[in-house]
């Protein structure tokens, strides 16, 4: 009986999540204008171009991770600074490259088309922030059911070997947060053999069968089925439908594994070091890993991040490996509750192991009535932030500004030529 009741739970929350990841959904809970349209805006954005490439020292892989961050400057400490220089850009959006081997370069980079603003960084307050990682009832969805785990969006997470998140942006690259790799002064302990861990299914009990191997028993039983009650039709018919739903159930109640694949390269931006900085730049929290071999999985784009009133509800989802739920994948939806030019704060319930999940929306592409999903920010995780001299806690997400996106679009491609417009 109690086997029973659980399977029936588990088909209501799998009809739940399917209703919570329609758009039409979401629209009604938030009161949302239907007949309002929400368009991805492409607009052009800067280029940032390769100038010269320098060798460094090896990096001595000796950090220690560091999930939380404190000291951050956030959103508040972010209205009362001026807005970058050319010549910033240029040194915070110049990066280090590390390889598998051990090597490490500097490439300083030129940033062409860039609209500079000599005011201090645009904030927008939408709602009241609320502090710490989980607010009340724990709101998160673990994906168990193949039906999800194995299909987009939910199979673009992958789980990084330093005990991170992060997300596929194309056939061979990662994105994820940059202090799961570097702690600003250093690269972190094990990230030299740095690898990336993509979802796979394997069955309770079971391994890969060799071709011509000796059939299961389930499987024997079935042949035998065939070849008996032939003079009791409707019994068959009742026998094998019994058999198709329980093997139904079986093959969704896999178990995810990991194929991991190491990591060829790291790239990080200069902003994130605390030379250039003189501490940690939360906005610049965001790193790319170029895979050794390319995935098959089907992979997410990026966009730029739009301001949250042209967000549908001001809600923000993504997925990654929380700690507190070991192997399993969690799904989260919330509102952005703050928002600087640079940054989210918003009130997604996540625990450790999430951080560097990318954050996405659902939006129309124009001129068309289809929707596309896009990342628009990395989860910097639950980070400590100097607010008028006191440490304050809240969930933070760096927005893919229209220079970020330049930037992660030359790390994919090697030239900006196809990075024209986000």
């Amino acid at each position: 009986m109690w086997l029973k009741a659980k399977k029936q739970i588990d088909r209501m929350g799998h009809v739940l999540l399917l209703l919570l990841l329609s758009t039409p959904t979401l629209s009604l809970i938030n009161e949302i204008d239907l007949n309002q349209d929400f368009i991805w805006q492409l607009k052009e954005v800067p280029r940032i171009v390769k100038e010269k490439t320098f060798s460094l020292d090896s990096p001595k892989f000796e950090a220690n991770v560091q999930l939380e961050l404190s000291g951050v400057c956030g959103i508040e400490c972010q209205r009362a600074l001026p807005g970058p220089s050319l010549s910033d850009l240029k040194e915070l959006l110049s990066y280090e490259t590390v390889f598998e081997n051990g090597t490490r370069t500097l490439t300083e980079v030129n940033v062409l088309g860039v609209e500079l603003s000599p005011g201090a960084n645009s904030t927008a307050k939408v709602l009241s922030r609320r502090k710490r990682q989980v607010y009340g009832t724990d709101s998160r969805f673990s994906i168990s059911d193949r039906r999800f785990l194995t299909n987009f969006p939910f199979n673009t997470a992958v789980k990084i070997s330093t005990g991170c998140s992060g997300i596929l942006i194309s056939p061979k690259h990662v994105l994820t947060a940059a202090h799961c790799v570097h702690d600003g002064k250093d690269y972190i302990k094990g990230s030299k053999k740095l690898r990336v861990g993509l979802v796979r299914l394997k069955s309770k009990g079971s391994g890969k069968r060799r071709k011509g191997a000796r059939r299961n028993k389930r499987e024997a039983s079935e042949v035998q089925d065939r070849h008996i009650n032939t003079q009791q039709p409707k019994q068959r018919s009742s026998s094998r439908a019994g058999r198709r739903q329980k093997a139904a159930e079986r093959k969704s109640e896999r178990k995810p594994s990991f194929q991991w694949t190491r990591v060829k390269s790291t790239q990080i931006p200069k902003g994130w070091l605390r030379g250039v900085t003189g501490d940690v730049a939360v906005d610049y929290d965001y790193a790319v890993l170029e895979l050794k071999r390319p995935h098959k999985k089907k992979y997410m784009e990026l966009g730029v991040s739009p301001a949250s009133k042209m967000i549908p509800g001001s809600m923000i989802h993504f997925s990654g490996y929380d700690a507190d739920r070991s192997g399993q994948l969690v799904y989260r939806f919330c509102s952005v509750s703050d928002e600087s030019s640079d940054l989210f704060y918003q009130y997604c319930d996540a625990e450790s192991g999430s951080t560097g999940s990318g954050i996405y929306l659902r939006l129309k592409e124009p001129n068309q009535k289809k929707w596309k999903r896009k990342i628009i920010a990395v989860y910097s995780g639950h980070q400590w932030v100097d607010i008028n001299g006191e440490q304050q806690d809240y969930n933070v997400a760096v927005r893919i500004t229209p220079l970020k996106f330049a930037q992660i679009c030359l790390w994919i491609h090697g030239d900006s030529e196809n990075c024209a417009q986000g």
